[in-house]
């Protein structure tokens, strides 16, 4: 019998952060190449354009699956979702800790983007049906912090793990301890508080329903309807590029070369963006809510984090104070993409809210997934052949011309939000 009374905030924040810990896990496997580049490279025998295509493997399953998450997340729940995506992310790890060669660390990595692929959008519908609705774009940025702790430990906590284990090793541990999370999951998370007797605190909450295929099919066509949906897709891949695609890979070895920084120090630097980045999150959500708009402080966040960036990619051997400054400051605003998320929530019928979630989702995750390799490829292009331990060297004419993508989609992202519709932090269906 389903009791009169909400669900108390200590088992909500239980059960969001069982899921919140996979997402943790799956930003760590997103970043983990970043530090061991040079492990990589000459594990497998491969340049910067099959470098990026191997952390790439990550995003180009990560992104395939955002649609196929938000509808399973609509029609199966939460739960049995996160807990097969942390079972199968632990089977993808596993085989890319024990890879032989290039082909089968593709393989793991492919595995683990589509397993964790799940666990974004699998949160924001344990917020939506665990949480009063004004939550919403705060967990939203609350789940992005907790992936960013797993991009920091990916960071100098990894590289020394690394120096001291070995990278197999250490990445052989991270697969068990995602089997250990794949069991909590399944021992503790439920769909919805009326499976623990109490009633839901959001009024649109829905548990899990079956759905025909033409219903499946309905759902997505009456979310690509609408203009928002396209632009909030487009949009979000700019400022997250930036922050994945440099400081998630091309960072490290950027500022080993032209820093002459040690590959520790290089990734504690670009973990600072990340840690930003966490905390831009839920600061620009909670904004967002309290002034009852989403497109000016998405704006506000798009200028300034521009603005940061460019000098980051584009003006050689900063001074280390300026740098560190800007990597902060560069970050944080960059923690303006979350409002998407509500955003796109608010633009749908609330039933479509995994849906819709996946696919804009899917389009944050764009940026990496093209950005990464892309850059690959013009440091390839622009390689003078000089090389260091059997690894290419890229000179600093090579990383701005691969860099000028980033910012090139930024200024993109910039304009289109102009052509959204205003919410006003209210459900429009």
């Amino acid at each position: 019998m389903i009791e009169s009374k909400t669900p108390p905030m200590h088992l909500a924040w239980m059960v969001w952060g069982l899921g919140a810990v996979f997402y943790l896990i799956g930003f760590f496997q997103r970043v983990a190449p970043a530090v061991i580049t040079t492990e990589l490279m000459n594990e497998f025998e491969i340049n910067a354009a099959a470098l990026g295509n191997l952390s790439a493997f990550y995003f180009y399953s990560y992104m395939a699956m955002q649609i196929p998450t938000g509808i399973l997340s609509d029609t199966l729940g939460p739960r049995r979702l996160l807990a097969a995506g942390a079972l199968l992310a632990a089977v993808g790890t596993l085989t890319f800790a024990m890879a032989p060669n290039f082909a089968i660390a593709g393989i793991g990595r492919l595995l683990i983007g589509a397993s964790v692929a799940v666990a974004f959008v699998g949160m924001l519908k344990l917020a939506n049906n665990w949480f009063p609705p004004h939550y919403f774009a705060m967990l939203s940025g609350a789940a992005l912090f907790c992936g960013i702790i797993g991009a920091v430990s990916a960071g100098t906590p990894l590289r020394l793990l690394v120096d001291a284990f070995g990278w197999r090793q250490v990445i052989f541990a991270s697969a068990l301890v995602t089997f250990l999370i794949a069991t909590a999951i399944w021992i503790i998370v439920r769909d919805d508080p009326g499976e623990k007797g109490y009633a839901s605190p959001n009024r649109h909450s829905n548990s899990a329903k079956r759905w025909d295929r033409k219903e499946i099919i309905s759902g997505i066509i009456h979310v690509f309807r609408h203009r928002n949906t396209w632009l909030l897709f487009m949009i979000p891949g700019g400022l997250c590029g930036c922050v994945l695609a440099f400081s998630g890979l091309w960072g490290v070895p950027y500022f080993t070369t032209h820093y002459g920084l040690s590959a520790s120090t290089a990734a504690a630097l670009t973990s600072l963006s990340l840690v930003a980045w966490a905390a831009g999150g839920p600061i620009f959500g909670a904004l967002s809510d309290r002034i009852g708009r989403r497109k000016l402080p998405y704006l506000i966040g798009h200028v300034v984090a521009i603005l940061s960036w460019f000098p980051i990619l584009f003006i050689s051997r900063l001074p280390f104070g300026l740098l560190i400054v800007l990597l902060l400051v560069g970050g944080f605003f960059s923690g303006c993409i979350i409002i998407s998320f509500a955003f796109a929530k608010e633009s749908v019928h609330p039933h479509l809210a995994g849906t819709i979630s996946g696919i804009t989702n899917m389009g944050v995750i764009l940026g990496a997934t093209l950005l990464q390799p892309a850059i690959g490829w013009v440091l390839d292009r622009f390689w003078t052949g000089d090389t260091m331990d059997g690894v290419r060297i890229y000179g600093i004419a090579a990383y701005q011309a691969g860099f000028s993508l980033l910012i090139g989609w930024s200024m993109l992202a910039f304009i289109l939000i102009f052509f959204t519709r205003e919410t006003h932090c209210r459900q429009l269906e």
